[in-house]
């Protein structure tokens, strides 16, 4: 037996040694793939046990994340104070299609793409630094690219594209405990707050400063606090010379059961100085707000938003890996500074409420999973600032190829998702939309409908 034991010992000290060697001449890109090869053999042949062939693995993948970490370092030299590096970002291919009843009108049909990319930087004391790329079409106005898109039209016989910063922020998390939470952002940011569409558009990466808060109550439940202002429009001839939009937001996360979670959440928001959002202060392709002089809000801004969300988890559902979630989630806004429904004032119906509601099934997130989901949503034309809200949830204005978002719209959206791999992702979204208030639907203000196909690759 001891014998036996010393030969087992002696290939074992073999195997470490021959996969040493292995890497050492396979080329870094291909050297942990083909050692896991090999011991996924071996341990099919009954040489090493199944614990064995792991750790060998996951001293292989130690190894190698080590020595490219240090020959990337040679390369690239940091400061000391920077702990770590992560290069990320995404790519969208789209076909988008525009079509309406209104005869003057034809299908107007485009070919786009987004590439996004960006650098995380972590440093010592909690600190962070985030800085992004994306793409955009050229800009319509002084002030860089579209806020509420980073698409690129396919056009000008393969002119060469426009790229702009999408995010430059920094981040200080001061406590990070396990049970409290709380970190601070200045700069041009992911939006902190977590709404839906309605509320902001999902591509809006605001300017200025904002505060994020925890609390891990239990095991179950989590209270989540976000606050920030936003500089919406600068004029260095104004007595009042910037326009802010401050907003505040609590939020309670809670898993009742293995099965059953819930989300709550209440927000409160107000945009002071709106005489500054002209036309020619602002990017301002969304419409249906009520207008005052120069192309500013008519009335105030400062909304309520409540809402919610229900999600029940199947242990199994057919063509589906793992649990299957089934989330119900509705919206309700509210802008009490406006007049309610009835009348019209500066061009468009009055309206101070906005809602929506809808239903998904599953969530594509990795390899083989898929997500099919409804939604109906209505946006009075004051209940909200038209020019942050999404943009692809639109309606035909009248002039040729004008098909903006914004408020002042009702409709269904449908939507389809499915991962081919983990990094790549087919999309299908769908808005049928109609004018609120719209006694004329092939009028001058006309229903649309707009559809996306997208395939996405994440890295």
């Amino acid at each position: 037996m001891k014998k036996l034991k010393n030969q087992r010992t002696n290939t074992k000290v073999a195997i470490f040694a021959g996969a040493t060697a292995l890497m050492a001449l396979t080329p870094n890109t291909h050297a942990q793939s083909t050692v896991d090869d090999l011991l996924n053999k071996l341990e099919q042949k009954g040489i090493l046990t199944v614990d064995e062939a792991d750790q060998l693995k996951a001293e292989n993948a130690t190894n190698s994340v080590a020595d490219f970490n240090k020959a990337f370092k040679s390369k690239f030299p940091m400061p000391d104070w920077v702990t770590s590096y992560k290069l990320y970002g995404d790519f969208r291919g789209r076909y988008d299609e525009r079509t309406t009843p209104n005869p003057a009108q034809p299908d107007n049909i485009r070919l786009r793409y987004r590439l996004r990319a960006g650098l995380l930087v972590n440093i010592k004391d909690n600190l962070q630094v985030n800085f992004r790329l994306g793409s955009s079409d050229q800009p319509q106005s002084a002030f860089g690219g579209d806020p509420l898109s980073d698409n690129t039209t396919l056009q000008g016989n393969g002119t060469k594209k426009f790229l702009y910063v999408d995010a430059a922020y920094g981040k200080w998390t001061p406590i990070d405990d396990g049970t409290w939470m709380l970190a601070g952002m200045i700069g041009k940011m992911d939006n902190p707050f977590q709404e839906s569409w309605m509320v902001f558009d999902p591509d809006y990466t605001p300017e200025g400063g904002a505060l994020q808060a925890a609390c891990k109550i239990n095991d179950w439940n989590t209270l989540a606090f976000n606050a920030a202002g936003f500089v919406l429009a600068y004029s260095s001839m104004a007595a009042q010379n910037m326009s802010f939009l401050y907003g505040a937001q609590t939020l309670w996360n809670a898993d009742w059961t293995h099965h059953v979670s819930s989300s709550l959440g209440v927000a409160a928001y107000d945009i002071v100085n709106r005489d500054l959002l002209t036309t020619s202060q602002v990017y301002a392709y969304n419409s249906g707000n009520s207008l005052g002089t120069g192309g500013s809000p008519l009335y105030n801004l400062n909304p309520v938003v409540v809402d919610a969300s229900v999600t029940y988890s199947l242990d199994s559902f057919p063509l589906y890996p793992g649990k299957f979630p089934i989330k119900l989630a509705g919206e309700y806004m509210i802008n009490p500074a406006a007049p309610g429904s009835g009348g019209t004032a500066g061009g468009e119906p009055n309206g101070n409420q906005g809602y929506n509601v809808g239903v998904t099934f599953g969530h594509a997130d990795k390899k083989g999973t898929w997500d099919i989901g409804y939604r109906y949503q209505a946006l009075d034309a004051n209940a909200w600032y038209a020019q942050i809200v999404n943009d692809d949830n639109l309606i035909f204005a009248g002039a040729a190829g004008s098909f903006p978002g914004g408020t002042n719209i009702k409709g269904h959206l449908f939507t389809a998702d499915y991962a081919l791999t983990d990094a790549l992702l087919f999309s299908f979204t769908c808005y049928v939309n109609s004018m609120i208030g719209n006694t004329s639907p092939g009028g001058a203000r006309s229903s649309a409908l707009h559809m996306m196909a997208d395939l996405m690759w994440k890295f």
